[in-house]
């Protein structure tokens, strides 16, 4: 499973996080797999702004495993909320089938053949709901047999059925499966191929791919699409989208003093990169008796000549050097006490102290606001062929998911003129890629903080931007869109500046969020869009949220749109699984809000609703099994490139297969 421990993944780039913490550093982060007695004590934790993954994984015993990042003060703060480390949890009370006879109703069983060999999944429901106690045996080819529990899947408080926690190996090809209820209910099936969709259309023997060989940042895959566009300027245009980011760069600051009530956070009024990295400040003891608290600009330092008493200590509060830095002209910083504390406490002189951003990245790395760009593929880019959005990096730390984008580019791009099939694509579609939506919060994970989720742009108050709290500032840019939001009454999102969720401080409140939208405003040839996240090996789509009361979803897609969805999906994973033999799970592919849990304010829901594009998810990084200890592993944000890269191959041909959907795709 998921180590407790995060480890740095060596890229060149730069420093991880301190390993120890002292008053000016963030706790350090760690991915856990924590562990819950139901889906509802999860909701508390999403509710509580917990960093929660996408790997969320129903135990047989009733409770739920579900990866996260966290440090050791939230961990403290969960465990009052029912989570603990998976590792401690100990197995929890399932309630007992009900004594009447229930109706068991199997709706799907499908079984798949990986690089690991045959793999069961399957689906069922019980009248009996949530108590009921389901096992399912299965028989195959060459005798092959076995029984497996099912586990209660239950949403906001409704019963979705039951499910195997994860696809069980069958040994064999499995034919026929029996689902059995405690409660005394029986049904049959028999057991079809997944995912069975359209085969990957066929490609030349000198087609060309593998064409990434190491994770980047955003530096480098900018200047790589550029290179394409370069070099294929007959296929391509380079785009530069119209919303610059925040920029790598933040507010340099100082923690002086001992914390919490005689301690000041000084933090400078121009950024760090723009002169407040050259600022500092002193508080000196005048010795001598019965001075005035005094503050004077000496060059770049801020001086504080302490008050003192009539023996000659100094007197001043936390509250009154604060308050005396803010009355003096000039200084060109704003002070505050520590967090929310009043700052009675009297200060101690303190030697000449530096501000700092904090920032690690070489001088290389831009400070400014930052260009997002995109590189539209296709022969004809005027508009009258079917539009294709591919965009990676909302969540900065996400490290795989622009290699997925670029490597389609150069597939598509460098085999246009020896592939008939690649022609076909590009003559028939109109790509849009964005390698990294989220430029300043990625440069933040490869230099500083590699589990960094949000953007860099901080809308916290005060009280809660001294330094130790950096690594928590900075919005989700998959919540700050503005269909089934937080503002609106969705769950899934948190007003919590501090929140790993944090959906900002209104809709599109956000430069990466209105960057994407402006590519569907702008381009309304897109009609379908691939958002891609990792990980865990999900593959879904709209509707994403829901409202926690009633469990009331945005409107679900008709009947005729859903099989077109999940049609498309099957067609799209045959083409990830041929690359080598990675297959997402049944369970896994669908609606966000069925297989997931509710993520309001996400880009896909506004895509599909208000401007009627097919918009996926791709959550890549699928588990991987272990023969030896017999249980699916996660793979985690930035696993060793080996690992990335083999990611990064086959969900691109996923994403060439999505654009070849899109080639056959006519207007209804």
């Amino acid at each position: 499973m998921v180590s407790t421990a995060l480890t740095a993944v060596s890229t060149n780039a730069g420093p991880a996080a301190p390993a120890v913490a002292g008053p000016a550093d963030p706790e350090p982060a760690s991915l856990v797999t924590l562990s819950v007695p139901d889906r509802a004590a999860m909701e508390r934790l999403t509710a509580a702004g917990a960093d929660l993954t996408e790997r969320v994984r129903p135990q047989p015993d009733g409770s739920v495993q579900v990866d996260a990042v966290v440090t050791p003060g939230q961990l403290a703060a969960y465990r009052s909320l029912g989570a603990s480390l998976a590792s401690e949890a100990p197995p929890q009370a399932r309630a007992k089938a009900t004594a009447a006879k229930d109706r068991i109703v199997i709706e799907r069983a499908v079984w798949f053949k990986s690089r690991d060999g045959y793999f069961l999944s399957v689906e069922a429901s019980s009248s009996a709901g949530e108590p009921a106690t389901l096992t399912v045996a299965w028989k195959g080819r060459r005798g092959s047999k076995g029984q497996a529990p099912m586990v209660a899947y239950v949403d906001a408080g409704a019963y979705l059925g039951h499910q195997l926690s994860t696809p069980v190996p069958a040994g064999d090809r499995p034919q026929w499966v029996t689902v059995t209820s405690a409660g005394g209910g029986q049904a049959d099936a028999r057991v079809k191929e997944w995912p069975d969709g359209e085969r990957p259309d066929r490609t030349g023997r000198g087609y060309q791919k593998d064409f990434v060989t190491q994770y980047m940042p955003p530096a480098q895959l900018n200047e790589r699409i550029k290179a394409l566009h370069e070099r294929y300027p007959e296929l391509t245009e380079l785009i530069t989208l119209p919303y610059p980011t925040n920029g790598y760069r933040r507010h340099a600051q100082a923690l002086i003093g001992t914390p919490p009530a005689a301690a000041i956070v000084v933090t400078s009024d121009a950024y760090g990169s723009e002169g407040g990295n050259d600022l500092a400040v002193e508080l000196a003891d005048p010795g001598a008796p019965g001075r005035a608290l005094q503050v004077a600009v000496e060059g770049k330092t801020i001086a504080v000549s302490l008050a003192t008493d009539g023996s000659g200590a100094p007197v001043s509060t936390a509250a009154e050097v604060a308050a005396a830095i803010n009355a003096t002209a000039g200084t060109g910083v704003k002070a505050t006490t520590y967090r929310t504390d009043a700052g009675g406490g009297v200060m101690a002189p303190a030697p000449r102290t530096e501000l700092s951003d904090f920032l690690s990245a070489p001088a290389s790395v831009p400070r400014a606001p930052a260009q997002v760009l995109a590189l539209r593929i296709g022969a004809h880019r005027d508009g009258s062929r079917t539009g294709v959005l591919a965009y990676a990096q909302e969540h900065a730390r996400e490290w795989v998911t622009p290699l997925v984008v670029v490597e389609a580019a150069e597939r598509l791009l460098r085999n246009h003129s020896r592939d008939k099939a690649t022609r076909r694509l590009l003559e028939r579609t109109d790509v849009f890629i964005v390698p990294t939506v989220n430029p300043d919060g990625a440069n933040y994970s490869f230099y500083d903080f590699n589990s960094q989720r949000k953007n860099m742009t901080n809308h916290c108050p005060p009280q809660q931007s001294d330094p130790a709290l950096r690594n928590t500032w900075g919005v989700d840019v998959n919540r700050n869109y503005a269909v089934g939001s937080l503002s609106d009454g969705y769950f899934g999102a948190s007003a919590n500046c501090q929140s790993g969720t944090y959906a900002g401080p209104a809709e599109h409140s956000e430069p990466e969020s209105r960057n994407v939208m402006w590519l569907a405003d702008t381009y309304d040839n897109i009609r379908f869009a691939m958002n891609v996240h990792s990980y865990g090996g999900y593959f879904m789509w709209p509707p994403g949220a829901y409202k926690l009361d009633g469990r009331v979803t945005l409107p679900r897609p008709s009947a005729e749109e859903e099989a077109y969805f999940l049609r498309s999906a099957r067609t799209i994973e045959e083409a990830i699984a041929a690359e080598r033999g990675t297959v997402t799970w049944p369970q896994q592919t669908g609606p966000v809000t069925d297989v997931l849990y509710s993520a309001s304010g996400n880009s896909a829901d506004e895509l599909w609703y208000e401007h009627g594009v097919y918009g996926w998810d791709f959550e890549v990084g699928s588990d991987v099994w272990n023969a030896e200890t017999g249980r699916w592993e996660g793979v985690g944000f930035q696993p060793p490139f080996e690992e990335g890269h083999a990611e990064a191959m086959e969900f691109a041909s996923g994403l060439i297969s999505l654009i070849g959907v899109a080639a056959d795709y006519r207007e209804r």
